[in-house]
């Protein structure tokens, strides 16, 4: 594993410092680094964009080839062949499950769907109006004081227990805030249901009326889980290792992925998309648009094209395309003014020579706003939709982090405020 050296020459410090260069199964090699602060110096890396925070068996991305995998397994595949439920087995045990594993882990899930009748009781205490997110951060953190029972994160069935709950409460809680924002009576979960027609039900079933759950939508929904189910060591991820290596309990660490998740500039792009589409209007001022994007001085963007991480094509987004097409085909929705525009808009982007050289093609996040709008899913509610579809992802890295030696997270600093001074006393 480190069988390459880097060594390392500074000014002022005689030796030169031999740095282990180690080797992941895939990927770029990393420079150990840790040995610099015995020799009084550390590196500097704002927003950590050359630094490897820790060791992971779970996902690995390749931006510049377009590449997402899980456990080995590629996205594309898994959105293909898989569900959400298998994924999450995947994500967290690293194996695919056989069938009496996949049906045991179905049921488990499905025991922990019921929240805690008080859990009721305290949404009552939020605003109607409040923000979803505002009502989901309180609701998951609020979760360590009903299961005080099996939080011994040393113990890994505690863990297991945890992941569990996390996994199969999130969709009733995402719908109780939803209800609850719209004043509408909470319903209970169905284990009969799938784990996307049972959030589906939720959401928009009413004690008045009998709701059948369209299977179009409920695959819709299983493959939004499954594309947004983890993506390596994002700000959210991040923030959940960090917070779990204080020894935090799984609860508040998943809260805390949720309020860096609320982050307009992480969890907030499919918003963003359908903000943008209503900010265009009409497709007559598609070409006005498109112009303010391509102008480098103006502040306008086109959200859901290109990707921070994927210099190529998003692997989620020709899998998000795919179904986007079925949903809109079975709702008959060709003539919606937004929905319009946004077919226009990524028929530009895969066309236009500026768009196509600077490979800002539509990612996940265009599809997936266009597919949740169809279905009649408010904005509000998007990113709530991905902190429960990445809840397995912080719970398995968590659980990984736990599971092997750890240190709690110590960042260092450039310190650049005054130098020490005295008190006045003559003030």
């Amino acid at each position: 594993m480190a069988d390459k050296k880097a060594q390392l020459k500074v000014d002022g410090i005689d030796k030169t410092i031999e740095l282990p260069v180690l080797s992941g199964t895939l990927g770029t090699d990393v420079i150990d680094v840790r040995a610099l602060g015995a020799n009084g110096i550390f590196t500097y890396d704002p927003g950590f964009m050359s630094t490897g925070s820790c060791e992971s068996a779970i996902t690995y991305i390749d931006g510049d080839a377009g590449i997402l995998l899980h456990r080995g397994y590629p996205i594309a595949q898994l959105a293909e062949h898989s569900d959400y439920l298998e994924t999450c087995y995947l994500l967290l045990y690293g194996e695919l499950p056989d069938k009496k594993q996949k049906e045991e882990f179905d049921a488990m899930v499905g025991k922990h769907t019921m929240v805690n009748q008080s859990m009721h009781k305290f949404i009552d205490g939020f605003r109607n109006d409040a923000h979803p997110m505002a009502i989901m951060c309180g609701l998951v953190g609020a979760l360590s004081a009903f299961y005080q029972d099996d939080m011994d994160i040393n113990n890994p069935k505690h863990r297991e227990i945890a992941a569990f709950r996390l996994i199969s409460k999130m969709p009733t809680l995402a719908s109780i805030c939803y209800k609850y924002s719209k004043d509408q009576p909470v319903m209970y979960p169905r284990n009969d249901l799938s784990y996307a027609e049972n959030f589906l039900y939720m959401m928009f079933a009413t004690p008045c009326e009998d709701y059948v759950v369209n299977p179009v939508f409920a695959k819709a929904m299983d493959r939004i889980f499954v594309l947004h189910a983890d993506h390596e060591q994002n700000a959210s991820t991040s923030t959940v290792r960090l917070a779990g290596s204080s020894g935090a309990n799984p609860f508040a660490c998943i809260a805390a992925g949720i309020a860096t998740l609320w982050g307009p500039a992480h969890g907030g792009a499919n918003e963003a998309v359908l903000t943008m589409l209503e900010e265009i209007g009409d497709v007559e001022n598609i070409d006005e648009f498109i112009t303010k994007a391509k102008d480098k001085n103006d502040p306008f963007r086109l959200m859901g094209f290109g990707h921070r991480v994927y210099k190529n094509f998003d692997p989620r987004a020709k899998v998000m395309r795919e179904t986007c097409d079925q949903v809109l085909e079975e709702l008959g929705m060709s003539n919606d003014p937004l929905l319009k525009i946004a077919k226009r808009l990524e028929q530009i982007a895969l066309e236009d020579p500026y768009f196509v050289e600077r490979k800002l093609y539509p990612n996940v996040d265009f599809y997936s706003g266009i597919i949740m709008k169809a279905i009649g899913i408010p904005t509000s509610m998007f990113t709530v939709i991905f902190a429960m579809s990445r809840t397995i992802g912080w719970i398995s890295h968590w659980n990984e982090m736990i599971s092997s030696p750890y240190k709690i997270g110590r960042p260092r600093q450039l310190y650049v405020g005054k130098p020490e001074r005295d008190y006045p006393t003559d003030k």
